[in-house]
């Protein structure tokens, strides 16, 4: 799907989908996915997507838990959703009463992405202050923090060699056998 920012939309709608009539010959746990793929033939038939491709109708997340909600078994007999073609082609269904615990979650989470996003710009940022002020620096730390690293590496290899030297000539020690003492009468 394209991005949001470069698709502008083409066409917005409001829809009451009946999905209950559907369901009466389906299997109790197959009902709710059953039910997303009557959504999508829905708008595709509705939206006049392509050949009625039901790739190109893709469900919003919050959507998708309504349906879900009530569990595999029991599906909202009817929804409200609103559904938004875009220059590409793609059709984005939004559900459309949103309760007020998920208006929230949205906005949370809204929040912490947007915060995310300038963490990143913040970082990368600094990242390219750092190269173009002082690369020479950088690598004369790297060849310093090399060095560190391999006469540690150097160090531990002597240590174990000792070690390991010591536990040989351990071995071949005489192992002498606890004696047992008589018992007096």
């Amino acid at each position: 799907m394209a991005d949001k920012k470069t698709d502008k939309i083409v066409l917005e709608r409001e829809y009451i989908i009946p999905i209950r009539p559907k369901l009466t010959h389906t299997q109790e746990f197959r009902k709710v996915p059953r039910a997303v793929k009557i959504i999508k033939q829905f708008i595709a038939r509705h939206m006049r997507v392509e050949d009625r491709d039901v790739e190109k109708v893709k469900i919003n997340q919050w959507l998708n838990n309504e349906l879900w909600f009530r569990g595999i078994r029991k599906p909202a007999s009817k929804i409200k959703v609103k559904a938004k073609k875009l220059e590409s082609g793609d059709v984005i269904v939004e559900l459309v009463d949103i309760p007020e615990k998920i208006k929230w979650k949205i906005e949370k989470e809204n929040k912490l992405s947007e915060e995310g996003k300038k963490k990143s710009e913040v970082k990368k940022s600094e990242k390219k202050e750092e190269e173009k002020e002082k690369p020479e620096d950088k690598k004369e730390a790297e060849e310093k923090e090399e060095a560190i690293i391999e006469e540690g590496i150097k160090g531990a290899k002597a240590q174990h060699k000792e070690v390991s030297h010591e536990s040989q000539h351990g071995k071949f020690k005489k192992q002498t056998t606890p004696q047992r003492m008589a018992l007096e009468k």
